[in-house]
């Protein structure tokens, strides 16, 4: 009460979405194509940023995710890098890892581990939806 930073925003899970969404694709649930769209072009285009973010293409500004889509895993708060102490996936077995990430061509995750630095994130105000347009 009285702190508006202390009220809950949702559950923790971003760093789980590449993966929970490979796993859809494994069950047949999605195809390949969709996987890469919903993770990338599509949040890309709903904020405006299609060309700039969401596409690997000279002069975006391009996140590079290197995936295994083999390595078997098991998600648990003991293992995940979110600072949160729980985790809402706790125990599900899925197929598939983000191994590395590159960001602006720098390394930010390294054989599964941060190397990145702080302050390297750069602000890219967003436009207007580009499915409104």
């Amino acid at each position: 009460r009285g702190d508006f930073s202390k009220i809950p925003n949702g559950m923790p899970g971003v760093e789980n979405r590449m993966d929970l969404l490979h796993q859809a694709v494994l069950d047949g649930h999605i195809s390949r194509r969709r996987w890469i769209d919903i993770a990338c072009a599509a949040p890309a285009r709903m904020f405006g940023l299609y060309g700039k973010k969401g596409t690997i293409a000279p002069g975006a500004d391009a996140d590079v995710v290197i995936y295994d889509p083999a390595a078997e895993q098991v998600m648990s708060a003991e293992t995940h890098h979110m600072n949160v102490d729980y985790s809402a996936y706790e125990g599900k077995r899925v197929t598939g890892r983000v191994e590395t990430v590159l960001s602006r061509g720098e390394l930010v995750i390294d054989q599964r581990e941060f190397v990145g630095r702080a302050g390297h994130g750069a602000y890219l105000a967003r436009g207007t939806s580009q499915y409104l347009g």
